[in-house]
């Protein structure tokens, strides 16, 4: 369990001057900042984030891009600068101070990048694909002079063979530019906006999630599909490669705890129903996971192999003992109780410092006790989604919002079409890319109003992309009595909607209940939480408060609604009402008192 932790200002000053010491010795350094979390002398500015960022379909062999690029802001009409202004620690976007950047760009500009690699010699003969996890927003990229590819959408990952834009041999060049408008436009942004302010947050551009090159043969493993059956103990398991030539043969091996379990072959592309007798299944208790390896073979050599993993587990709607539409997991009715976590920090703004610090707010939330995470407006990097599946904690993802927003009693938006196609495609992308998560179990395609338009369209969109998980549409305000839930919000709260035969009552976001510490603070001289939310003027305010609040969801639970969402994981940067502070070091609540009194909402005991 953890400990609360108390830094005054005096000490904050002090570490945070020891961190700045250490940081120049390396030749990098943070820009000025007015927060940072104790992750920054963790970071080797040689090698930032250095773990394999694709955990589900990860290869031996691969070169992390990470570190320093170098980096020039101008005109959007300008080409490739003559002149670079400096240097930026990729991946931490540039607006953020682990950039040692921290600069605006702004619709009028675009982002420029460049660096240089060379290949190994024993990759010789293979293709190799440039990834990208996360660019926000339209990103080009060339190797050599020569233009490789073209990617929009901020919150999902894109690779290109680069292969053919090699030289013969010595350095490789790539270089980016990348166009953001952020609130200017009306592409999926999430929290981000031009002028920070109340629940708006600093804008991320460019690169913000980690750069690798790998090398695979002619023919690869593409992708997984993962579908656990429980009815049938097995997992369907689909395995996509890069081409369809004949000869072609997939093998796939299942381990429980280093013991093969399953193996089965079968054509790539082809549905295979990987056998799991007395399948583990995965649950926030006991969130085991299978290994799995995937093996491509030509003539019955293999040529690409990759490591994964899978949960067993079953989400569903279902109606409970008490009569009432519950959520049920691995056939079970289980009340969802979480927080609402934005995933901003101080000193990386989009991006955590480690991945440390990324696992640090899961299991703080576990500890708190609640089993689930409401992942706001925001998709988080592949290892996150990791985290969430080794650890255990149910997630609820959302679609980040665009465009305009509406009101409450307001019709759904009209947008233009390539507004609609924005989303859509990047709707498609979050999914495809996080389809293979046992954690996630419910998709919220729109937050309150934000961007909301075809309701009902897009829930059937959704439901179509994912057959396997329940649809949130919307979470908060304008109902249109489709999708698997009625959400309401309600601050401070709680309330509940009306119940309903189908769809399960949901209380998607209350709380906010404010506390200002001290020494802790984005902003130095703040003293209120935005007037939506309530501020307590002591811990003990707080507590009391906070414990009357969930203590009102035990009754609200006995009338059938189903799952409930606080408001939130840590304060962000004008907003103080989290259940840490924004730099991590405050943990507000005692953490025994809270997972006792959440695991009786939960539980009932």
């Amino acid at each position: 369990m953890f400990r609360k932790i108390r830094f005054f200002g005096l000490v904050f000053i002090m570490s945070f001057a020891v961190q700045q010491s250490v940081l120049a010795q390396q030749g990098w350094q943070p820009a000025d900042n007015p927060l940072m979390t104790k992750w920054v002398d963790d970071i080797d500015p040689d090698n930032p984030l250095p773990e394999y960022p694709r955990p589900q379909m990860k290869r031996e062999e691969w070169i992390n891009l990470n570190g320093l690029w170098q980096y020039a802001i101008a005109p959007v009409l300008e080409d490739t600068p003559a002149e670079w202004d400096g240097e930026i620690l990729v991946p931490f976007a540039v607006e953020s101070a682990l950039s040692g950047v921290k600069k605006r760009v702004g619709p009028d500009n675009r982002l420029w990048y460049r660096r240089t690699f060379t290949v190994p010699d024993d990759w010789e003969g293979q293709r190799l694909l440039l990834h990208f996890e996360a660019v926000d927003w339209k990103t080009d990229v060339w190797v050599n002079g020569k233009k490789a590819g073209q990617h929009e959408g901020g919150y999902t990952s894109f690779s290109l063979d680069i292969t053919d834009y090699l030289q013969q041999d010595g350095e490789q060049e790539i270089t980016l530019a990348v166009w953001d408008p952020t609130d200017d436009g009306f592409q999926p942004r999430g929290k981000q906006v031009r002028d920070p302010h109340s629940i708006w947050y600093t804008p991320t551009t460019g690169i913000w999630q980690t750069v690798w090159l790998e090398p695979v043969a002619e023919v690869a493993i593409k992708k997984l599909k993962m579908v656990p059956d429980m009815d049938a103990s097995a997992l369907k398991l689909t395995a996509f490669s890069t081409d369809r030539e004949s000869g072609y043969t997939v093998r796939a091996e299942a381990f429980s705890d280093g013991q093969k379990v399953s193996e089965i072959s079968g054509d790539p592309g082809e549905e295979m129903n990987l056998s799991i007798s007395n399948p583990r299944l995965w649950s926030p208790e006991n969130p085991f996971l299978y290994d799995l390896i995937v093996t491509l073979l030509k003539d019955g050599e293999p040529v690409d192999q990759v490591e994964s993993y899978f949960g067993m587990r079953e989400i569903r709607l279902g109606t409970a003992d008490d009569g009432y539409t519950r959520l049920f997991l691995n056939d079970e009715p289980l009340f969802h109780l979480g927080l609402l976590d934005q995933g901003f920090w101080p000193d990386g703004v989009y991006t955590a410092p480690t991945d440390e610090a990324l696992k640090y707010d899961i299991q703080v939330t576990k500890d708190l006790g609640f089993n689930m995470i409401r992942k706001h407006v925001k998709v988080e990097s592949n290892r996150w989604y990791y985290w969430a599946d080794k650890m255990g904690i149910l997630v609820w993802q959302d679609m980040p919002n665009g465009d305009r927003h509406i009101d409450r009693d307001e019709e759904d938006i009209e947008r233009v079409a390539q507004s609609t196609l924005d989303y859509k495609v990047e709707l498609k992308e979050m999914i495809d890319e996080h389809y293979n998560s046992p954690s996630i179990v419910i998709w919220v395609p729109f937050n309150e109003g934000w961007g909301q338009f075809q309701t009902e369209k897009i829930a059937d969109i959704t439901k179509e992309l994912d057959p396997t998980r329940l649809v949130d549409i919307p979470s908060g305000w304008a109902d249109r009595g489709v999708g698997d839930m009625h959400d309401i919000h309600s601050y401070p709260g709680p309330d509940m909607p009306d119940t309903e035969e189908g769809r399960a009552a949901i209380l998607g976001e209350f709380g906010g209940q404010a506390l200002v510490v001290p020494g802790h603070l984005w902003i130095q001289d703040f003293t209120r939480a935005p007037g939506h939310y309530e501020t307590s003027t002591s811990e003990e305010k707080l507590h009391t408060t906070y414990n009357r609040l969930l203590e009102e969801l035990i009754p609200l639970k006995e009338k059938g609604l189903a799952g409930a969402v606080y408001t939130q994981t840590t304060d962000v940067e004008s907003e103080v009402n989290g259940m840490m502070t924004y730099d991590r070091e405050v943990v507000k609540f005692d953490l025994e008192q809270l997972w006792k009194l959440h695991q009786r909402i939960i539980h009932g005991n």
